[in-house]
């Protein structure tokens, strides 16, 4: 086997030793290399995905212990920093009314800007 360097490292550029198709030094420099290249879409879904958290989390908190449902004003809702824009799914009942859901918690719109918080039970 040849050890005299025959090129850099893709991540570091220092010299390579050992296998002619070698591309990094050891597996720091990959993995490091690898998340880069990763970064900017992982990024993107991390934090489409904190937020959708922190809306179940703040629609969860406003839930009394044991109960499924509970109103609430959009002004309380925009003052934990809930965004609307973000919701894992919608769901339509038997009357036409849209719920939007963050996971398991979601809710809908009602009059004069309240909403009514709920929570789906696993058998739905």
């Amino acid at each position: 086997m040849n050890l005299a360097p025959t090129s850099n490292c893709t991540f570091c550029g220092k010299p390579l030793r050992g296998r002619s198709d070698k591309k990094f030094c050891d597996d720091y420099c990959r993995n490091n290399y690898n998340n880069q290249l990763k970064s900017k879409s992982n990024n993107l879904v991390r934090n489409i995905n904190n937020a959708l958290l922190k809306n179940r989390r703040i629609l969860h908190g406003f839930l009394p212990e044991g109960e499924e449902m509970t109103k609430v004003s959009k002004s309380k809702l925009a003052e934990k920093g809930f965004q609307f824009k973000y919701m894992t799914h919608q769901y339509v009942n038997k009357k036409g009314n849209t719920y939007f859901f963050c996971y398991e918690t979601g809710y809908l719109p009602l009059e004069n800007d309240w909403y009514l918080i709920v929570k789906r039970n696993n058998d739905n």
